[in-house]
């Protein structure tokens, strides 16, 4: 079998799953998020687009109800021995075979966990499910449950989260003998990406960001692609990925003139960012971290320009956001424990003056101090300017 793990391991994470399960008095848990089954089972797969669900129950269980394009992923990728395959074919509901398993398993009346907040469980798939199985069984959205079981990392994830680590700054080091006036944007992405792929690494679950100029102010990937002028900004946003565990970077590197508005917003951005590395401890909220960025920004007069977030937890995603769902936004009530993967960012994009600024790095939490996992420095990044 490919799993990335100990069997011990993956044992130790279904007693935490069904001890919390216990906890919220749930006879059994609906999972739809791939991430929950491949941390629980290596389960891994981008199956999940269509429908698929892991029955877990209180005393351990585990049922896998899927397609038949993914019986042998299940079969050679996780601990999962049980699999049920629901039938393709005109008008199916899926949801009638999960009834049926569910019965199987003697649930019926019984109280079970669904994991609704998740791109594994479509609107449509998800009105289906709760025709099925509201007079079937009483349905408790448990939808962060297993997420936050897998907020602290084991010794193995984070082995593996270094090795994302090391992957990342490989494709900052691949990218920066590209950046210079007349450079095509393509070039530099594909070294990016090549370099985490050739160290051995995964496709990242979501997309890397790249744009210059305009584009530079953007959070997201746009398709099309620009050559660098002799006076430029990029802005980079990218993760390695080891096993699908990430660790993410972001940076605005600056081609030719370094502008007075650059610099502010560089300066008002690493205060930021060390004002924030500072608490990056446990019994440090999420929100708190969130405030203290607020703070500096708006103190920097930049409360426009700033976003409403700073960072979030990362861990073992899939397609479409290597995102956790625990992020450093205003009133986040959740506290910072040892051994969480954190990527803390500060974006500022000021549409009037035309200039953007980032920078991010992914840490590990300790018992006291938090370890950057990236070999980098914060330094802002420029190069020599000219034709282009």
């Amino acid at each position: 079998m490919a799993l990335h793990f100990e069997r011990e391991e993956y044992a130790a994470r279904l007693s935490k799953l069904t001890a919390s399960m216990q906890e919220e008095k749930l006879d059994a848990m609906l999972l739809f998020a791939q991430e929950s089954m491949y941390w629980l089972t290596g389960y891994d797969t981008f199956g999940f687009c269509f429908f698929q669900c892991l029955v877990v129950t209180s005393d351990g269980e585990m049922t896998l109800l899927t397609r038949s394009a993914d019986l042998r992923q299940a079969r050679h990728t996780s601990t999962i021995e049980n699999i049920v395959v629901w039938t393709d074919r005109s008008k199916a509901d899926p949801t009638m075979d999960l009834k049926d398993l569910l019965s199987e398993l003697d649930l019926l009346g019984a109280r079970i966990g669904v994991e609704y907040d998740t791109h594994g469980l479509t609107g449509a798939n998800c009105r289906k499910l709760d025709n099925q199985l509201q007079s079937f069984a009483e349905l408790i959205d448990a939808s962060y449950l297993v997420s936050r079981l897998r907020l602290v990392k084991s010794p193995a994830e984070i082995a593996h989260v270094r090795r994302a680590a090391e992957l990342a700054d490989a494709a900052l080091d691949a990218a920066l003998p590209l950046i210079k006036p007349g450079a095509d944007e393509a070039e530099i992405l594909a070294a990016m990406q090549g370099a985490v792929l050739a160290g051995g690494g995964d496709y990242p679950a979501n997309e890397f960001i790249i744009g210059s100029a305009e584009d530079a102010l953007l959070c997201r990937y746009k398709s099309g692609r620009r050559q660098l002028s002799g006076n430029d900004q990029l802005t980079l946003e990218w993760a390695g990925a080891y096993a699908h565990y990430h660790a993410a970077m972001m940076r605005t590197i600056i081609i030719g003139e370094r502008s007075a508005r650059h610099m502010e917003l560089y300066a008002a951005s690493r205060e930021a960012m060390d004002a924030i590395t500072a608490i990056l401890k446990p019994g440090t909220t999420f929100g708190a971290v969130f405030d203290a960025h607020a703070d500096i920004m708006d103190d920097h007069g930049l409360t426009r320009h700033r976003l409403n977030a700073c960072g979030y937890s990362l861990g073992a995603r899939f397609t479409p956001s290597w995102m956790e769902h625990q992020m450093f936004h205003a009133g986040n009530p959740l506290e910072i424990a040892p051994d969480m993967t954190l990527f803390v960012h500060m974006i500022i994009m000021d549409s009037e003056a035309g200039a953007a600024m980032t920078l991010g790095q992914t840490y590990l939490t300790t018992d006291d101090e938090p370890v950057s996992l990236s070999g980098k420095s914060l330094d802002l990044i420029a190069v020599p300017g000219g034709k282009g």
